[in-house]
């Protein structure tokens, strides 16, 4: 790893989503307007806002951090930029961790916004501190953007790298405890959802949603997913390719 390339690769990608307003719109604005859907969807009934509001604030930028990272990543290499870029000193993990940085700065605002509009100008009532909620929300986007760089490898199109988004999401969702609590599922499916990333998002935000303070359940949950974070970049970094077959 060699940090002014890592750095470099960084600057390059924010640059680039610089002057793409779109996919900025995408990334910061997409989130936000879930949220007020979701809020006004359950409009005079706060309890449900209140229930459905933090970890839906998690899942949100997760699934438009995905989405966007995994197509953005899979252009590079459709386009030859990748192939070009890895011909110089650049190596794979000097490339993924570039590309983490840059989108990581993009999840952290987005968190914020999104943050923000949930807890000040929405009301979400939370038993937990404030700074625990945007943490866990931000460590979700930040997931979503390490299994959209991890995916993008699997792809050879910008519409396979969309359909990966049900095939890889759609089945956490159903498991990671929104609908019906994870005790609750049938015993294999339970231990699936041991093992799925988002299970744990969503158990840091009920946690903080019903219990006051930073307990050590919710410490592990964030630790658990900030793990998968650092594990989808690593197989991302063995599964990159140069081109696109």
């Amino acid at each position: 790893m060699n940090i002014r390339r890592t750095l470099a690769t960084a600057r390059r990608v924010l640059l680039q989503l610089r002057s793409d307003p779109r996919t900025v719109a995408m990334l910061l604005l997409v989130p936000c307007l879930l949220i007020v859907l979701l809020k006004y969807a359950f409009d005079g009934r706060q309890e449900v806002f209140d229930s459905l509001g933090a970890p839906l604030l998690g899942i949100f930028p997760m699934v438009v951090m995905f989405l966007v990272t995994a197509v953005a990543t899979l252009r590079e290499r459709t386009t030859g930029t990748l192939e070009r870029l890895l011909t110089m000193p650049l190596g794979r993990l000097d490339l993924l961790l570039g590309y983490a940085l840059a989108f990581g700065l993009v999840a952290l605002l987005q968190g914020l916004l999104a943050f923000g509009l949930t807890v000040g100008l929405l009301g979400l009532d939370i038993a937990g501190p404030s700074w625990a909620l945007l943490a866990v929300a931000v460590a979700d986007g930040l997931l979503g953007m390490a299994l959209g760089l991890f995916v993008s490898a699997f792809a050879a199109t910008e519409f396979q790298a969309v359909q990966f988004m049900p095939a890889f999401l759609l089945p956490q969702l159903l498991l990671c405890g929104l609908f019906t609590p994870r005790d609750t599922m049938a015993g294999w499916l339970h231990a699936v959802s041991d093992v799925l990333p988002l299970s744990y998002a969503v158990d840091a935000m009920n946690r903080l949603t019903s219990e006051a303070g930073f307990g050590g359940a919710v410490a592990v949950d964030l630790v658990v997913v900030l793990g998968c974070t650092l594990l989808a970049l690593g197989l991302g970094a063995v599964t990159l390719r140069r081109r696109t077959a």
